[in-house]
């Protein structure tokens, strides 16, 4: 049966406020494995930008020494034509996180606001987004 008008608003900002927060640990946990797997991207063209002389030229002891334009240009190509594997890596290792965690299972659609008696997805799945069951790899998110 339908909720009341100020129920509804209720429930409404309930379900909006923790899909927001799943909306953010997604976030943080892309964000997280993104930055981990990119690094050696991140620093190589970091310490490239940093030695060459046409962009930063800095005055530390290994850009004198080992760093001159042609191995910071060197760097920079490095950086740049490694980044498209590892992004393919990390986009994999997010997939794989968030499929195993049941992070895209969490999201609840509005009707749960609008109807009372409506299951939450977690108390139909048996735990908090179908977490406390067991593994179950035939489980798709939009279901």
């Amino acid at each position: 049966e339908p909720r009341s008008p100020w129920c509804c608003l209720v429930w409404t900002l309930v379900i909006v406020t923790m899909n927001i927060l799943v909306f953010l640990i997604n976030f943080l946990l892309m964000f997280v494995t993104f930055t981990i797997v990119l690094l050696p991207t991140i620093v190589v063209v970091y310490f490239g930008f940093q030695c060459h002389s046409q962009v930063l030229h800095s005055a530390a002891r290994y850009c004198k020494s080992i760093l001159d334009d042609n191995s910071s240009s060197a760097l920079i190509i490095l950086g740049f034509v490694i980044m498209s594997p590892l992004i393919v890596v990390a986009m994999a290792i997010y997939c794989s996180l968030a499929r195993r965690l049941h992070l895209f299972m969490c999201f609840q659609p509005y009707s749960r606001a609008v109807y009372k008696g409506v299951k939450w997805r977690w108390y139909k799945e048996g735990g908090f987004c179908g977490c406390a069951k067991g593994w179950n790899t035939q489980v798709k998110a939009w279901v």
